[in-house]
C-alpha cells in the first residue's frame, strides 16, 4: 500500500509540474505572437516581438526543459526512483 501511495504522489507532482510548464510554454508560444503588435518596443535594438520569435522563445524552451529535468531528478531521488549506481 505504501508503494502505491508513493507512486501516486510521484505522478501527481509530475503531472502538476508538467501542466504548469505547459501553461508557461503556451503563454510564450501563443501569447507573445498574439500580442506582437502591442509589444512594439525595442529590445537590444530590435522590436521585442521579432526578438522573442527569433531568440527569446527558443531560450525559454531550453529553460523549461532544464527546469523539468532538474525537478524530476530531485523528485526521482526523493521517491526512490533514481537510477544512480550505488
Amino acid at each position: 500500500m505504501q508503494a502505491n501511495n508513493n507512486r501516486r504522489l510521484y505522478w501527481c507532482k509530475n503531472i502538476r509540474l508538467t501542466g504548469l510548464l505547459m501553461m508557461f510554454w503556451f503563454f510564450v508560444s501563443f501569447g507573445v505572437s498574439f500580442y506582437a503588435r502591442e509589444l512594439n518596443f525595442d529590445f537590444f535594438g530590435w522590436p521585442f516581438s521579432f526578438w522573442m520569435a527569433a531568440q527569446g522563445s527558443p531560450l525559454v524552451y531550453v529553460v523549461i526543459i532544464a527546469i523539468y529535468a532538474r525537478y524530476m531528478e530531485r523528485l526521482d531521488v526523493a521517491h526512490g526512483f533514481d537510477e544512480s549506481e550505488d
